[in-house]
């Protein structure tokens, strides 16, 4: 009993990566003034993040993209390949960046303006070390939306192609809340929607993850999108 109360409450671990010293140390100081969250290290590039990954096994990376020796969206597939347990949040200076859309095509969880408020920089790490929440939702379905649309053409979304065979392992019910989580709806929103609890729309998700053989919910808006399964609108009004 005392070793499953420790295990409990230990703290969320986090991986600090980027090339500025001074923004590492403003959210090293956020993050050790919560009593849940503790930074494990810090890598000045991808190449040395990458190699600390493995070594402290951290819940949760912030991790810049435009870095000397190797940059974050190869440091992030290498991570999430290596440590599929750590979630990895991109650290972006505009919230429409090509990087970002990289970062989350490579496996990232979420990413984060560098000029976040520290409430929000503590509230989005506890929430992607959770698992069951995207942080910036609706700014990450824009990310989406913006980039299949206008970066992507040669996918050619539409018409539709060919559904991955995946999809068929899904019920309808389970495809109608993929649909409402890749317009970057919450698990209340999307209960509201659907009426039903909050706790059964938990579990749909987990089983749209699982059937897929994705990591989170930010990775089935990217399966959406890239499986045409979501056709990029004319413009959602945001």
């Amino acid at each position: 009993m005392p070793e499953n109360t420790e295990q409990a409450c230990a703290p969320i671990g986090v991986l600090l990566v980027d090339d500025q010293p001074l923004l590492r140390m403003g959210f090293r100081l956020i993050l050790e003034g919560e009593e849940d969250l503790a930074v494990l290290g810090e890598a000045s590039d991808g190449a040395e993040g990458v190699a600390l990954a493995a070594k402290l096994k951290p819940d949760v990376v912030l991790m810049d993209v435009r870095m000397p020796v190797m940059d974050g969206i190869e440091a992030t597939t290498r991570i999430v390949a290596q440590s599929p347990e750590a979630k990895v949040i991109i650290l972006t200076t505009f919230d429409l960046d090509e990087y970002a859309f990289a970062g989350l095509q490579a496996g990232a969880s979420a990413f984060l303006l560098k000029d976040v408020a520290p409430e929000e920089l503590v509230h989005a790490v506890r929430l992607v070390a959770s698992g069951d929440a995207v942080v910036a939702p609706r700014v990450t379905a824009r990310l989406l939306e913006t980039y299949v649309r206008n970066g992507a053409p040669n996918r050619s979304l539409a018409p539709a192609p060919e559904r991955d065979p995946l999809l068929g392992d899904l019920t309808p019910r389970e495809l109608e809340v993929l649909g409402a989580m890749s317009e970057g709806l919450s698990n209340a929103e999307i209960a509201h929607r659907f009426f039903l609890s909050e706790a059964t729309v938990k579990t749909h998700v987990r089983r749209i993850l699982t059937k897929l053989h994705l990591r989170d919910r930010v990775q089935a808006v990217v399966y959406a999108y890239e499986t045409g399964l979501v056709v990029p609108s004319q413009g959602l009004d945001y």
